[in-house]
């Protein structure tokens, strides 16, 4: 099981759909910073299940979303698809393939899938945790895991091996089954209360029970009653609502009967009043003839009055006052006409001097107006005259400013494009200076762009010699490193595990090692340590004495059991089992690398020919019985199995032989010791590589900023020659400005000075002395003075003619008409008497009209009261018919209203015979919808069964039906019920329903007890599993740390230990000792030292639980070169069974990689994904 391939669509830095194919083996991410790798690492924890927004990396779930660049929107959701290679069955699901999914949507909601179907976040948990993927996630150790591990409890690191041991989802199925106990304890208390509350409910529901059942009678028996009496209510509402229908048929008839007679009478009524319209017009023709004489009579006479009245007055004589006569009338004219000619004649001569003192003002006033006419002419002439040189002398002033801003204008304007002229020509020369400038400095880029390159390709080879040089050196430094951690390694594993090291320092005569002396051919090692017998580890010693002295060392301080050997002289060696043994060799004929004597294979020790006599190493089971059967003495096999004639031993071995591992442990220091010369040589390659280099570079620098000042000049050059054209551009736009405005200026000047010229030549035309109109003003003025006087005086003339006139007149008039009024009124007088004489005679002549006017008036009257009276008649006998007629009418009506009345009444009648059936119906109705309620039953089966025409049954028989016994025998039914008190109607299902609940509750509360004990007997099961794996697993954990930790510090000393004793609660604490330290606590180790030690118990984890796949974030990022060459043994280690993805910027870590995906980030913002298999580019070895 590996991980095959990984998806990411909007998840982090990911934006688009990204796709990352990992292999079996090794596989690195690199990267610069913040392209993205560790994202790679939280899509992966993420899929998996992680919940913990933090431990992503994040402030929520939804920064996990894309959110965007200046260039990309922000994304919606996010979706990361892990597929998983199931081919060997790890998972327990039935595909070969397993693709988890996981889709986190910005709105909060997030989806989970198994291979396209939908699941739940617990199914896919469930999933995994069956390989030791648990919600702990060890197997992802990213950025800061490495710290976590160390800061963490002991019981934090507990749950890492109980992870990896797999017991987290039994502790998870304890858990749940300890809270199934709980929630049943819960349950059960709570479902024995119910049962002790039904039991205390089951007494008083069996009395109400019986009470019911007592009811049950009694109610039998009142329901028969009130269904009788039911019926019999509704037998008599159906007789009453037949009557009503009985009553209903006779109304019907008489309402035709009365309709009749109403429209009999109507018609009766209709013929009266058509006659009465008809009437009606006649009697108001007659009234209104009547009205009109009664007017005029009542004219007439006021006439006969009025006319009598006018003959009486005219009769009447009147007498009139006494007069003047006309003659004395016109004596008194004659005597005022002489006075009034005397006034007349004053009068005309005051009217004479009053016209001539007139005519004599009107002179004067003419003269004067006609000088003041002169004087205004005058003044206006002269201010007109003023005015116009005024205005003529602003123009002039105006024009002669306008001329003179103009040739001010004129001179700037030249002054400007001189100035312009000579920036122009100054620019233009310039400008060609910069041309020569540029094409100078232009000239020699070509060369010097060209050195440029060649330095920059020389450059690149001497990077490219330095960076080879360095890989020497670092494969170099590797190969040293990686050679001397395993001769130390092996060297270490050469330390005996019983007492010799301690005797061979305390024992004299004690002096080495046996196994140091010899010296073994390659391959033979662990036949010749089998050849010898088991003193291939064996101690030297100078004598027996000293033998016998170290053995009685080890015995005392019960060191266990120690093999030595003595020097000096040996004994003899067996001639004749050495013989049959070359004989045997040279009968089968095998090559010398296949089998050998053992005395040629091993040399250094004296006593090697007796302890070898006979002896020979074959390669394997099959050579040996070969050569046993040609006569051999013993042969021993390169897996270390002996056979002889009579005997053989061997079998496996669980670790290699001490010769052999001596042989390895020489092999990898003369590696170390070549790997050092190497490096010594690479370093000196890589000191000449950089002195080449930084000479190139220096050379390449100085090239390079040749061609940057080239370049620098020549854009400063660019930008000065374009600087200046701008500059000859605007010149010679000035100057073209400039001049198209001296010839506008000219232009205009001319115009200008035209204008001023003929100005001038108006002010001088108009220039005229006034002095002569100011003399001329000056004498009319003088003169005005004098006619002035002259004027007044005439003025006061004429007033005083006008009084003296005045007077004359008013004199005049007050006698002027009283001689002709006098004269008039003679007249009229005469007139008057003569008139007189005729008003008289008129007055007669009226009053003789008068007369007759009465008279005639008189005799009209007499006629118009006749008629009158004739009119008053014949309508009094219009008025009579009418009354006969309305009292007619009167009674034809007064019998409508009897009828009517009558058919109201029968109306009425019906309303309340419908009004009263419909009340039956409503009281039929509710009694039926009663029985209904009540007794279930239909109105008519009520009665066909219960009805008052049905018998009684009884005890002794039939009896017929009695309304006053069935409403005895209902209240007494009543009586007895209410007696009972209150029923519950339920009781007897209630009692029954109860009973059955308390029996079924019983039931459950002894399965809730057997199902409890069956909890806990399973929950002690769990921990019996849990126990016997978590322990087998820490004792894994345990050893694996031990060789882990040695490999990581060679020569030092860690392990695990438990803080208590019970593995399910106790906690892990490490104890870590590096070579060369007494310390054992971490927090007093050096933070490379704390690094390796957290990564030795991640990988004593993974070694002794090994997952499918691991995930190591910048894991080694801290580790020198040293310590990095013995993690990437681990990492090798760990490739035989797990999968490895490696974010790594170390370049040691790549070069064990199968296969490199390369995280950048082109787009701002957005990360993509290369990849390349190492072992496509790989030389084949």
């Amino acid at each position: 099981m590996h991980l095959k391939q990984l998806t990411l669509r909007g998840f982090k830095s990911f934006a688009t759909a990204t796709t990352l194919t990992f292999e079996p083996g090794i596989n690195c991410v690199v990267g610069p910073n913040g392209s993205g790798k560790s994202n790679v690492v939280d899509a992966l924890s993420w899929v998996m299940g992680e919940q913990g927004a933090k431990t992503l990396r994040g402030g929520s779930m939804a920064d996990v979303i894309f959110a965007g660049t200046a260039d990309r929107p922000a994304l919606g959701r996010a979706e990361v698809s892990l597929t998983i290679d199931n081919s060997d069955g790890a998972l327990p699901i039935s595909y070969t393939e397993v693709t988890i999914s996981r889709t986190l949507f910005r709105s909060g909601g997030s989806e989970y899938a198994i291979n396209g179907s939908p699941v739940r976040l617990l199914d896919i948990q469930e999933l995994l945790s069956d390989t030791g993927m648990g919600r702990e996630m060890h197997v992802i150790v990213g950025q800061g895991r490495l710290d976590s591990v160390l800061q963490a409890t002991p019981e934090e690191r507990r749950s890492f091996v109980e992870e990896a041991a797999g017991v987290l989802k039994h502790r998870r199925r304890k858990e749940k089954a300890i809270r199934k106990m709980e929630s049943m304890e819960a349950n059960l208390h709570r479902l024995s209360d119910l049962t002790a509350e039904l039991r205390r409910q089951l007494g008083p529901l069996a009395r109400q029970a019986k009470a019911a059942r007592s009811a049950q009678v009694i109610q039998a028996d009142l329901r028969d009653a009130q269904a009788r009496l039911l019926a019999d209510d509704i037998a008599q509402v159906q007789a009453r609502l037949s009557a009503a229908e009985e009553d209903e048929t006779r109304l019907k008839a008489r309402r035709d009967e009365l309709v009749g007679k109403r429209n009999a009478v109507r018609e009766e009524v209709g013929l009266l009043e058509e006659e009465r319209s008809r009437a009606n017009p006649v009697i108001a023709d007659l009234t209104e003839s009547w009205q009109r004489l009664s007017t005029q009579a009542e004219r007439f006479s006021s006439l006969v009055t009025l006319a009598g009245e006018r003959a009486r007055s005219l009769s009447t004589h009147q007498e009139t006052q006494r007069r003047e006569s006309p003659e004395e009338l016109r004596s008194r004219a004659a005597t005022v006409r002489a006075e009034e000619t005397e006034l007349q004649h004053r009068r005309d001569e005051a009217e004479r001097l009053l016209n001539s003192s007139i005519e004599a003002r009107e002179k004067a006033e003419a003269s004067e107006k006609e000088l003041d006419r002169e004087i205004s002419s005058l003044t206006s002439a002269i201010a007109d005259r003023r005015e116009d040189a005024a205005r003529l002398s602003g123009r002039i002033v105006t024009a002669t400013s306008r001329v003179q801003s103009l040739e001010e204008e004129r001179e700037r304007v030249e002054a400007s494009r001189t100035s312009a002229q000579d920036r122009h020509e100054d620019a233009r020369a310039k400008v060609a200076t910069a041309e020569e400038s540029i094409v100078a400095h232009d000239g020699g880029g070509d060369e010097l762009s060209k050195q440029h390159e060649a330095l920059a390709e020389k450059l690149a080879e001497a990077k490219a010699a330095l960076n080879e040089a360095r890989n020497r050196q670092s494969d170099a430094r590797g190969r040293r490193d990686v050679s001397q951690t395993r001769a130390e390694t092996l060297a270490l594993s050469l330390e005996p595990e019983d007492g010799s090291a301690d005797v061979l320092e305390n024992v004299v005569g004690v002096t080495g090692w046996l196994r140091v002396l010899l010296e073994v051919e390659d391959g033979w090692e662990a036949a010749s340590e089998t050849a010898l017998g088991g003193v291939a580890g064996a101690l030297t010693a100078e004598s027996v004495d000293s033998a016998v002295a170290a053995i009685r060392y080890v015995r005392e301080g019960d060191g266990g059991r120690v093999v030595l050997v003595v020097e000096g002289e040996q004994p003899e060696a067996d001639v004749a089992k050495q013989e049959r043994a070359r004989v045997a060799l040279k009968s089968v004929g095998e090559s010398a690398e296949d089998a050998i004597l053992a005395t040629d294979a091993m040399r250094g020790w004296d006593g090697l020919e007796a302890a070898l006599a006979g002896t020979i190493l074959a390669a394997d089971l099959t050579l040996a019985r070969r050569l046993v059967e040609a006569g051999a003495p013993r042969v021993v096999t390169r897996d270390g199995d002996s056979i002889g004639p009579h005997s053989a031993r061997g079998g496996s071995v669980s670790e290699a032989s001490i010769l052999a591992r001596q042989a390895a442990a020489r092999a990898a220091q003369s590696e170390s010791d070549r790997a050092a010369t190497d490096l010594v040589a690479a370093g000196e390659d890589v000191e000449k590589a950089q002195e080449h280099l930084d000479e190139i570079e220096g050379r390449y620098a100085e090239a390079a900023s040749e061609l940057h000042t080239r370049d620098a000049q020549l854009a400063a050059a660019t930008a000065e020659l374009g600087v200046l054209r701008q500059s000859l551009t605007a010149a010679r736009g000035e100057v073209e400005r400039n001049t198209a405005r001296l010839e506008k200026i000219a232009t205009e000047l001319a115009e200008r000075k035209d204008e001023l010229a003929r100005l001038e030549s108006d002010r001088e035309a108009r220039d005229v002395a006034p002095e002569d109109l100011e003399g001329r003003l000056s004498a009319a003025q003088a003169s005005k003075e004098s006619l002035h006087e002259k004027t007044v005086a005439t003025r006061s003339e004429e007033t005083e003619a006008r009084l003296a006139l005045r007077v004359a007149q008013e004199r005049a008039t007050v006698i002027a008409g009283k001689a002709d009024a006098l004269e008039r009124h003679a007249r009229a007088e005469e007139a008057r008497l003569i008139e007189e004489q005729r008003r008289l005679a008129r007055r007669a002549h009226h009053a003789k009209i008068a007369q007759q006017v009465a008279e005639l008036a008189g005799s009209t009257l007499e006629k118009v009261e006749i008629a009158r009276d004739t009119a008053a008649r014949l309508r009094r006998e219009a008025e009579s018919g009418r009354a006969d007629r309305d009292i007619a009418l009167a009674q034809a009506r007064k019998r409508l209203d009897e009828v009517q009345e009558s058919l109201t009444e029968v109306d009425d009648a019906a309303n309340r015979r419908d009004i009263a059936r419909a009340e039956q119906r409503i009281i039929l109705e509710q009694l039926e919808e009663k029985a209904r309620a009540e007794l279930a039953m239909d109105g008519g089966d009520l009665v066909g069964e219960f009805g008052p025409l049905v018998d009684v049954p009884g005890e002794d028989g039939p009896t017929p039906y009695v309304r006053e016994e069935q409403q005895k025998r209902y209240e007494q039914a009543q009586r007895k019920l209410a007696r009972l008190g209150k029923i519950n109607p339920l009781a007897l299902e209630e009692h029954a329903a109860l009973e059955e609940r308390h029996t079924y509750l019983s039931n459950q509360l002894d399965d809730l007890r057997k199902s409890k004990a069956d909890l806990v007997q399973i929950v002690n099961d769990i921990d019996e599993k849990v126990q016997a794996v978590l322990s087998d697993a820490y004792r894994d954990v345990q050893d694996a740390f031990v060789h882990v930790f040695s490999t990581l510090f060679p020569g030092g000393d860690g392990k695990l230990v438990l803080t208590g004793d019970d593995p399910l609660t106790a906690g892990i604490e490490i104890e870590a000792r590096p070579p060369g330290k007494r310390v054992k606590r971490l927090s007093l180790l050096s933070g490379g030292e704390r690094s390796l030690t957290a990564l030795a118990f991640l990988v004593a984890i993974f070694k002794a639980r090994p997952s499918p796949f691991y995930v190591l974030d910048e894991v080694e990022a801290a580790l020198d070169d040293v310590n990095l060459g013995r993690m990437l043994t681990m990492f090798k280690e760990l490739q035989n069974s797990s999968q490895l993805i490696v974010i790594t910027h170390q370049k040691r870590t790549m070069e064990i990689a199968d296969t490199i995906y390369g995280v950048a980030m082109r787009d701002q913002g957005v990360s993509t994904v290369i990849s390349q298999r190492l072992k496509d580019i790989r030389p084949t070895e």
